[in-house]
């Protein structure tokens, strides 16, 4: 794999990483994917590995070594890998924090010994915490309300050390609610959209925690790419080493959300439209509201949110649809 413009992608075969690999590599840059296959599947990358600017290393951010040897002639890293899911790290905060503080920290020092260019990483909404400000504005957060939150903070705190005390060009993008295709609707901690999607096509029930009033800023991963691409190659000396809310700068209630859901499902399966949902308890951790500002993106990388909640369902469903029924 040839020097120029390598772009490490850790956390690859996840979600949001495939979709970065799919794109970068249709871009003609060369991709290398460091990967545990922990949360991730390898039937997301498995169409990139006949692409001789593809490479695959497997390895885990909490080893040193693994972290070195990814990162050797790498360019750019978009540092993607985490354990997500709030309700995931109040059950096992330890694994939670040894991931996403420990692994982190590991690829922050890698990458200023490798002399990258640039770090790019996934930071989280979830650092806002309990501030009631809406919409979130990046100066101005509260005090956080689970251990993910914690480390996503952490992040925060390091990249910006990094910066300082070592030169390395960090920028984090705080992430509102993800979804699209490759979005894993299965297992214990699997996101609103996908899950839901996967229950109405099976007839099923989905459960909506409390009265379905809250509402998050739901961002489809065609804007995500689209902010990690600006954050990689901004050449604005004003918008490195700092955070962006990545996000539409509008927000859906679960009730909308699941009236949307209806909508499109029923093109392809008019029954869907008699499922019932019910309700449950409010999850520990929870926010109540999710709405971004994304000024401070547009003003500085030039941002332009090209999906919103209606549009990207459209397009996420149409995905499920074919590729999961």
């Amino acid at each position: 794999m040839s020097d120029s413009k390598v772009i490490l992608i850790t956390g690859g075969a996840g979600f949001i990483g495939s979709n970065l690999c799919e794109y970068f590599l249709s871009k003609s840059y060369k991709v290398r994917v460091l990967d545990n296959f922990s949360t991730g599947h390898r039937y997301n990358i498995d169409p990139f590995m006949k692409n001789e600017n593809f490479e695959l290393y497997e390895g885990d951010i909490r080893n040193i070594e693994d972290c070195n040897n990814a990162l050797k002639g790498v360019t750019y890293v978009l540092h993607q890998a985490a354990l997500g899911s709030v309700p995931r790290s109040i059950n096992d905060p330890i694994t939670t924090n040894d991931v996403n503080v420990s692994g982190f920290l590991n690829m922050l020092v890698a990458s200023r010994d490798a002399k990258v260019k640039r770090f790019v990483y996934a930071a989280s909404s979830s650092t806002y915490g309990d501030s009631q400000n809406l919409p979130k504005v990046e100066n101005v957060i509260g005090k956080p309300l689970s251990p993910y939150a914690i480390t996503k903070y952490v992040n925060e705190l390091y990249a910006d050390i990094f910066s300082k005390a070592y030169g390395l060009e960090t920028i984090g993008l705080r992430y509102f609610n993800v979804f699209g295709r490759r979005q894993d609707p299965k297992g214990a901690y699997a996101a609103v959209i996908p899950k839901f999607t996967m229950q109405f096509m099976n007839h099923e029930s989905p459960i909506i925690n409390g009265a379905g009033d809250y509402s998050r800023d739901f961002t489809y991963i065609d804007n995500v790419v689209q902010m990690n691409e600006l954050a990689m190659t901004t050449e604005n000396s004003e918008a490195i080493n700092t955070v962006y809310n990545t996000a539409v700068g509008d927000r859906t209630t679960l009730n909308q959300l699941i009236e949307y859901l209806k909508e499109f499902l029923t093109e392809y399966d008019t029954e869907i439209a008699k499922v019932e949902v019910t309700h449950g308890p409010n999850r520990a951790g929870d926010i109540p509201h999710s709405l971004a500002s994304v000024e401070k993106a547009v003003n500085l990388l030039g941002y332009k949110p090209t999906h919103v909640i209606k549009e990207g369902l459209k397009e996420a469903v149409k995905w499920y649809w074919n590729n999961l029924k």
